[in-house]
């Protein structure tokens, strides 16, 4: 059974869209916090043992909107430990159905 994907695009300052895929979300001290990473198409296409992923701050923009803004290190550290904590290696495994 196939998951919705929760894809967003954000534009660099040169107007060049970046395409990233929400892996999961976590309230940490009264803040969402985004586990981010590249948004690749067919994600068993590319099946490298380790990806990238980053932190970024989420905060409701009007009704339906989000907007995602950068941590600095030191909180994406601490947001990334507690994701980690949380088992994500659920994220990464494929479906077997």
């Amino acid at each position: 059974m196939d998951e919705e994907r929760d894809i967003v695009v954000f534009e660099d300052d040169a107007g060049n869209e970046i395409t990233m895929e929400v892996l999961d979300y976590l309230c940490y001290e009264g803040k969402e916090y985004a586990l981010m990473t590249e948004y690749v198409e067919d994600p068993e296409a590319d099946e490298a043992d380790e990806i990238d992923v980053m932190i970024m701050e989420v905060k409701p923009v009007g009704e339906d909107q989000e907007e995602f803004l950068p941590v600095d290190d030191d909180l994406a550290d601490k947001v990334m430990a507690i994701f980690e904590a949380d088992d994500l290696d659920d994220v990464y495994e494929d479906d077997e159905d």
